[in-house]
């Protein structure tokens, strides 16, 4: 199996490709099976999350572009550039991963949060498209998926708060 260890610059033609969900993404180590049906193997530094169109160089030399892959998205539309604005707001600080596009903002499925959004007077769709959320504000962050109790989703950290021994 190939093995793809490293990044490449974007500019570089790929070959093949491989589609991978944003939860794919967000893993620096994963066994993945490109357009092809060939299976390769991904071993990146920790941490590293990897984007759409990010392109990754597999060892016999063949270069990987990654494709943000289909996955149900919350489509979120609102009446007015205010409204939806608000929304992402108070969606922003619930530390979830959100996309912002022009008319409308895309995130992972929540009921909490299509609870709080349709509160806001937003329009909730359940939709299928590649996701690229934005990432932190500071240019790391990670995402983690994990549920809890009352069915919140995923958090996003920035790793530049010091950690508590270091304070």
């Amino acid at each position: 199996m190939q093995l793809a260890t490293h990044l490449v610059p974007r500019e570089i033609q790929a070959i093949e490709s491989v589609e991978l969900t944003f939860d794919q993404r967000e893993k620096s180590r994963l066994r993945v099976t490109m357009t092809n049906a060939e299976e390769i193997g991904i071993q990146l530094k920790i941490g590293t999350m990897l984007s759409h169109g990010d392109k990754l160089a597999l060892h016999d030399g063949r270069i990987v572009e990654v494709i943000a892959a289909n996955e149900s998205l919350h489509e979120v539309r609102a009446g007015s550039s205010a409204q939806l604005a608000r929304i992402a707001y108070h969606v922003g600080n619930r530390h979830v991963p959100l996309q912002v596009e022009g008319e409308y903002l895309l995130m992972l499925p929540d009921h909490v949060l299509r609870a709080m959004v349709e509160g806001l007077g937003g329009t909730v769709t359940e939709v299928q498209r590649g996701f690229q959320p934005e990432s932190g504000a500071y240019g790391h962050s990670h995402v983690h998926h994990s549920h809890d109790d009352q069915g919140h989703g995923g958090r996003i950290h920035d790793h530049l708060a010091p950690r508590n021994e270091d304070r």
